[in-house]
C-alpha cells in the first residue's frame, strides 16, 4: 500500500510514523535517565527535525527543482538547524563550534554548485566529508548536557543526508551512472544481501583468526537488541557507508578503469583503508584487513544487483553479527 502512494504521501506518512516512534523511544529514554523536561525537549526536537531532512534523498522530494543554489542555500541552513535548537536552550553553544559546522555546512552545499563536473571534483568532495567524519570534529561541536547521550550523530545524520542531496540533486546522475538511494530493500535484493552474506561470515572468520585480532564469540547478553542494532546500523552506518563505497567509489572506478574488477578491488581496498583508525588506533592494519575483506562481499552484492540495497543487507547484517556477538 505504501508503494503504491506517491512520493510526497509516502514521504509524509513516513514522517509522522517515525516521528511518532522517535518521539515514544525519546519519552521512554527521558524518563529511565530522569532527565528534566526543560533539558530532554529541546534534544527530542533537535532529532524531530534532523529526521525528515535524513529521509529527503530517499523520497527526492524537492530535486525537481535542480538548480544548484536553490538547492544549496536551504541544504546548508538546514544543516545547521537542528544544532541551534538544542544546543541553545541547553547551553551548549559554542560560537567556535557554529563556525565550524557553517563551514562544513556551506562546503558540503555548495561544491557541486561552484566547482566544474570533473572526476577530480567528486573525489575531492568525498575525501573531504570523510575527513569531516575520520576527524570527530562532531564530537566537540555537537557537545551533550546529558552524560553518556553522544549528541554527535545529529552531525553525522546531518553529514549523511547533506553528501546525499548534494551528489543526487546538485550534481545529478553523470550519464551511465545508476544510484537508487532507497531505505527498503526489495526482496531480490534481501536474498542476495543474505547469500553474500553467508559467504563473508567464514572469510572473515579465516581473516579474524589470520590477523590474530583476539576476539571471540561471547552469549548475546542483550539478544532482544538484535533487531534494533541491525536496524540502526542497516539505515545509518550501511546506508552511508554502501552509498560513498559501493554506490559512488565502486561504480565510478569501474567506469573509469573500464574493469568491474577493478572497480570492486580498488572500492574493498579504499573500505579498508577506512577503517584504519578502529577503536581509536591508528594505524590499525589488522582491522583494516578484516574490513577489506568485509567490503569485498559487500562489492559482491552490489555488483550482482547493481543496487546498494543488496549491499547494505550484507553489511548490515555482518556488523551485527560482528557488535552482538564478537564485540
Amino acid at each position: 500500500m505504501m508503494a503504491a502512494m506517491k512520493p510526497a504521501r509516502r514521504f509524509t506518512a513516513t514522517v509522522l510514523l517515525g516521528s511518532f516512534f522517535l518521539a515514544l523511544a525519546a519519552f521512554i529514554y527521558v524518563r529511565i535517565k530522569g532527565i528534566p523536561a526543560g533539558t530532554a525537549v529541546p534534544l527530542a526536537a533537535a532529532f524531530l527535525v534532523e529526521f525528515p531532512f535524513y529521509l529527503l534523498p530517499g523520497f527526492r522530494i524537492g530535486f525537481e527543482l535542480r538548480r544548484p543554489v536553490v538547492l544549496a542555500v536551504p541544504l546548508a541552513a538546514s544543516s545547521v538547524l537542528p544544532y541551534l535548537i538544542y544546543s541553545v536552550p541547553t547551553g551548549q553553544f559554542h560560537p567556535i563550534g557554529f563556525v565550524l559546522l557553517i563551514a562544513i555546512a556551506l562546503a558540503l552545499s555548495f561544491w557541486f554548485a561552484i566547482l566544474p563536473q570533473h572526476p577530480a571534483t567528486d573525489l575531492l568532495f568525498l575525501a573531504f566529508a570523510a575527513a569531516v567524519y575520520i576527524s570527530k570534529v562532531f564530537e566537540i561541536i555537537f557537545t551533550s548536557p546529558v552524560p553518556k547521550l553522544q549528541m554527535s550523530v545529529l552531525g553525522h545524520a546531518m553529514l549523511i543526508r547533506t553528501c546525499a542531496i548534494a551528489i543526487l540533486a546538485i550534481r545529478g546522475l553523470r550519464p551511465g551512472e545508476a544510484l537508487d538511494y532507497r531505505f527498503l530493500p526489495t526482496a531480490r535484493e534481501c536474498l542476495v544481501g543474505l547469500k553474500w552474506f553467508a559467504a563473508l561470515v567464514p572469510a572473515c572468520g579465516l581473516a579474524l583468526y589470520a590477523t590474530q585480532l583476539g576476539v571471540a564469540p561471547h552469549p548475546a547478553k542483550n539478544a532482544w537488541l538484535v533487531l534494533p542494532e541491525f536496524l540502526g546500523i542497516f539505515w545509518f552506518v550501511a546506508l552511508s557507508e554502501e552509498f560513498a563505497f559501493r554506490g559512488l567509489l565502486q561504480q565510478w572506478f569501474e567506469k573509469w578503469t573500464h574493469s568491474a574488477t577493478a572497480g570492486l578491488v580498488i572500492g574493498f581496498v579504499l573500505f579498508g583503508a577506512a577503517h584504519l583508525g578502529f577503536n581509536r588506533i591508528f594505524p590499525n592494519w589488522r582491522f583494516a584487513i578484516v574490513a577489506g575483506v568485509f567490503g569485498l562481499f559487500c562489492g559482491l552484492a552490489w555488483r550482482q544487483t547493481r543496487t546498494i540495497q543488496s549491499a547494505m543487507v550484507t553489511h548490515a547484517l555482518g556488523a551485527t553479527l560482528y557488535r552482538v556477538f564478537f564485540q
